[in-house]
């Protein structure tokens, strides 16, 4: 999809640096993709904790054992 955006030189220009891209284009979609896994991750940790029925470690083991 093609947009237009007005992005500051400098930030770009980090950008363009922290992720090592080639051009304008792939430091942008990096940015937006490292962006978004990290805000998936922050909606899974709303969930940390809240499962009882989870196997232990010890329980994988000794499923293990036992096969």
């Amino acid at each position: 999809m093609k947009t237009t955006v007005d992005i500051p030189d400098q930030e770009l220009a980090d950008a363009i640096r922290f992720t090592n891209a080639k051009t304008k284009r792939e430091a942008i979609v990096g940015a937006i993709v490292y962006f978004n896994r990290r805000m998936r991750m922050a909606e899974l940790t709303r969930f940390g904790g809240t499962c009882s029925n989870l196997v232990t470690p010890e329980e994988i083991r000794a499923a293990r054992r036992r096969s």
